[in-house]
């Protein structure tokens, strides 16, 4: 099995998504998986999920989880989808949220820490600044405590 195959299956990409380039780089200790898409393929739209062609691309990186002791990062060139009825639209991509510098992994990583530790210390330890952690923080703690029930909460 080539490297591209296995990263593809171990980040759990689906077509038409692809690891189409690995770079490893010992001394810089980092891993940069490109993920491509083959010619003609198609994606739904954001807005009625009707399956369209690729309007153009924007280039992306997102921080991932660490590669044994090597930072990782994922390149993607993101499409924009041109819907007949909708117009033209960026894509979501499954790795990570819209507006993230990080993938969806990293980012369950960093809330796991910043249960247990304060956010300096995790962002020391995962080599990122504590800003752009309290930047994840602040969409998903928001987002979980409108799921709590409080109606019984009196104090």
């Amino acid at each position: 099995m080539v490297p591209e195959e296995l990263f593809s299956l171990a980040l759990g990409l689906v077509p038409p998504w692809l690891v189409d380039h690995v770079t490893f780089t010992v001394e810089e200790k980092r891993l940069d998986l490109h993920i491509n898409f083959p010619k003609g393929s198609r994606f739904a739209c954001s807005v009625c999920g009707e399956e369209c062609p690729v309007h153009d691309t924007r280039d992306h990186t997102w921080r991932h989880m660490d590669f044994f002791q090597h930072e990782a990062y994922l390149h993607a060139r993101v499409p924009r989808v041109k819907c007949q009825e909708h117009g033209v639209h960026q894509i979501s991509v499954p790795w990570a949220r819209e507006g993230s510098h990080f993938t969806l992994l990293f980012e369950a990583l960093i809330m796991t820490l910043v249960r247990e530790m304060p956010v300096l210390t995790v962002a020391r330890l995962v080599g990122e600044t504590d800003t752009l952690l309290w930047r994840v923080i602040d969409h998903y703690v928001p987002e979980a405590r409108t799921r709590v029930d409080m109606a019984h909460v009196h104090a």
